[in-house]
């Protein structure tokens, strides 16, 4: 079961559903995506019926993360390649994240970690990862 609200597949969210869903959260992912920059592309996507609809970010064609709504936060997963990963272990990081990070199973993209923004601090986490994965 996932945390995801946006499950039917006949209803693409809006922007007035993410807002409301999200609550004082919609400003955190607001902050998030200005500072990603004004050349992101947002596209929502349906994974099925038990992950729902997902927003992702995109550079280019470069994807950077993939967002969750889920009622009053959001969920960033976010993958690394082995670059990415040597560079978040040189940031000033909280250790038990470089930890989750660098012990992530490795897979043919890189490595996989999901950070939930329920704070401003996780929102600064996330802000950090989406540099590292941007070359910042």
């Amino acid at each position: 079961m996932t945390d995801n609200i946006f499950i039917d597949k006949a209803v693409k969210p809006s922007p007035t559903q993410q807002a409301t869903s999200l609550g004082p959260r919609s400003k955190a992912l607001d902050e998030l995506k200005r500072h990603v920059g004004s050349s992101v592309v947002e596209e929502w996507k349906y994974y099925g019926k038990t992950l729902g609809w997902t927003l992702k970010l995109l550079l280019g064609n470069r994807n950077l993360c993939f967002v969750v709504a889920c009622k009053g936060y959001f969920r960033i997963p976010f993958v690394l390649g082995d670059k990415a990963v040597q560079a978040a272990r040189q940031i000033l990081l909280p250790l038990e994240l470089v930890q989750r990070l660098v012990n992530a199973k490795r897979h043919a993209e890189g490595r996989g970690i999901r950070l939930e923004i329920k704070s401003h601090r996780a929102l600064e986490h996330a802000m950090i990862l989406l540099d590292i994965k941007q070359g910042r």
